[in-house]
């Protein structure tokens, strides 16, 4: 958890109690395109009324805390863990709503098992740093250890792999992110530009 985080988002009037109705949107760079979110740059966060906060996070490593240990997440998680979920594939909703194409599953899985084996490192797909960020916040705003961390981006991961039919399939996004999470934004909504 990182005080200075939370004391940030309540003086914007950002409630930080309830991480499942946050979400970092897509940043929109030159020629509007989504660009990655760097490591050491604020990164934007949208409450549930659009009001954005560029917020500076620490690193996943730095945020892990205490020694416990998660519960067996192979079925529908207990309900303390929903909000990380939620977190997390909201901002994949609206991270793919943005791009106009949905990942495909083999993407999704890929993304998911390297935010869990390199939760600080970066990819080249620009989704990886929003998986990376909506982590950073969560972890931010509540006590997560590092056995919990890996074993909800796991769970995440076989939740990919398990949607997966063939090489080009986009189950996960059709039956997961669009079922759960359709209200997602358009550009035209406005999405934060990169912080200068």
């Amino acid at each position: 958890m990182d005080l200075n985080a939370i004391t940030a988002l309540e003086k914007a009037g950002i409630d930080p109690t309830h991480p499942e109705l946050l979400r970092v949107p897509p940043v929109l760079g030159e020629h509007g395109r989504i660009v990655s979110l760097d490591h050491d740059l604020p990164v934007p966060v949208m409450d549930e009324l659009d009001r954005v906060l560029w917020l500076p996070l620490l690193s996943i490593s730095e945020l892990w805390t205490g020694s416990a240990v998660a519960p067996d997440l192979s079925r529908a998680p207990p309900p303390e863990y929903e909000p990380f979920f939620i977190l997390t594939e909201a901002t994949a909703a609206e991270y793919c709503d943005a791009t106009g194409r949905p990942e495909r599953d083999r993407e999704f899985h890929r993304l998911y098992r390297s935010l869990r084996r390199r939760p600080d490192g970066v990819d080249p797909n620009p989704l990886f740093s929003y998986l990376r960020a909506a982590s950073r916040l969560y972890l931010s705003l509540r006590d997560v250890s590092r056995n919990e961390f890996e074993a909800v981006a796991d769970r995440l991961r076989v939740s990919a792999q398990t949607f997966a039919t063939r090489l080009d399939s986009t189950n996960y996004h059709r039956f997961v992110l669009q079922e759960f999470f359709p209200s997602a934004r358009q550009p035209s909504a406005g999405w934060p530009e990169r912080a200068s």
